[in-house]
């Protein structure tokens, strides 16, 4: 087994068969933690990217059967920032020193894509980088975004298995999924997915295929993290997910992509104290500090209970750079490009 590890660390390079045997196997845990982290270190540096996550509307059309934003939670206070307000929260954020603002959102059309697109353009008149987690889109609405200056975009998978993906998600279209993901590579983007570790259903070989998927579409950006329920879904009596099992899934896909940026993940932190710490020490790179005010950050509910920073937006480098101090690594709030992106498009 350990073999197998060192092969991929090597080549980069696993088949279906043996990620699954890897993640079967409780026995060799910190093997593959540490030769993920000797990639990232290799590949990616031992720079942390700093992110500022703005969470500007919680309104979402789809119904997914695991998330509290969903549309028939009739108990969650629904809002959208205002043009004005989204501006401003991002210029407190650049302000503050960051070089990448995350805009996100539920999947809906609160904001049109036209507003959203002189936002972008005037966040643009600064030196930063966008990145858009606003989910599916038309091919010309993600290309007027990327005009207006967004550089980045995150549109998570959550699970690859066609199947499970249909009983998790009603009414909606996994191969619209895939194909939003295409356009919005073909049009250039830095593009990001992701999954949900710990879905009732999900197998290991389901976790395993997920992995070949980022790999198949070369995804610049990947975001792993474990299913925690919420009261107010489908899915409220289902067991958490695993946040060793997250892990593995992750560092797994460090081994393989080793040019692309990984985050250490707020659901870590919220499934376990030091979650992202740990994540940090088994191959990611990224932590996406929350910006949002207060009062709308609360009501940006996809699962209880979210772990936050707990400080103010200029003390973010400061605080975090003392807490990832155990891993010796430097806080950056530079752009952060992938260079998994960086080097294809040379």
């Amino acid at each position: 087994m350990n073999n197998l590890i060192l092969k991929a660390e090597k080549t980069h390079s696993l088949n279906k068969e043996e990620i699954t045997s890897i993640l079967s196997n409780n026995n060799i845990d910190n093997v593959l933690f540490s030769s993920a982290d000797r990639v990232r270190q290799k590949y990616v540096g031992n720079e942390i990217y700093l992110r500022a996550l703005i969470e500007f509307s919680n309104i979402c059309q789809n119904n997914c059967l695991y998330c509290g934003l969903r549309a028939q939670n009739s108990q969650i206070q629904r809002y959208a920032l205002t043009e004005e307000k989204l501006i401003s929260t991002a210029q407190i954020a650049i302000d503050a020193g960051f070089k990448t603002i995350v805009l996100q959102s539920g999947e809906s059309s609160a904001i049109s894509t036209k507003t959203l697109c002189k936002i972008i353009k005037k966040i643009k008149q600064n030196d930063i980088a966008i990145t858009l987690s606003i989910g599916e889109k038309e091919y010309n609405e993600y290309k007027d975004l990327k005009n207006a200056g967004a550089d980045r975009f995150l549109l998570r998978i959550e699970t690859s298995d066609k199947n499970l993906y249909k009983k998790l998600h009603p009414n909606m279209d996994f191969d619209n999924r895939i194909r939003c993901l295409k356009n919005i590579k073909e049009l250039g983007y830095e593009t990001g997915t992701g999954c949900l570790v710990g879905l009732p259903g999900q197998s290991i070989g389901s976790l395993a295929d997920d992995i070949l998927f980022f790999k198949s579409i070369d995804a610049d950006m990947i975001g792993i993290g474990p299913f925690i329920p919420h009261p107010q879904t489908p899915l409220c009596t289902e067991s958490k997910g695993s946040l060793i099992t997250a892990l593995k899934v992750m560092a797994l896909t460090r081994l393989l992509l080793p040019f692309s940026n990984i985050p250490a993940t707020t659901a870590m932190e919220t499934i376990e104290a030091q979650g992202q710490l740990k994540a940090l020490q088994c191959g990611a790179n990224v932590i996406m500090p929350n910006v949002t005010d207060e009062v709308y950050r609360n009501k940006y509910e996809i699962y209880p209970n979210k772990s936050a920073c707990g400080t103010t937006i200029n003390n973010f480098k400061k605080i975090l750079a003392c807490k990832y101090a155990p891993t010796g690594r430097t806080i950056k709030m530079s752009k952060g490009n992938s260079l998994n992106y960086t080097k294809k498009h040379r």
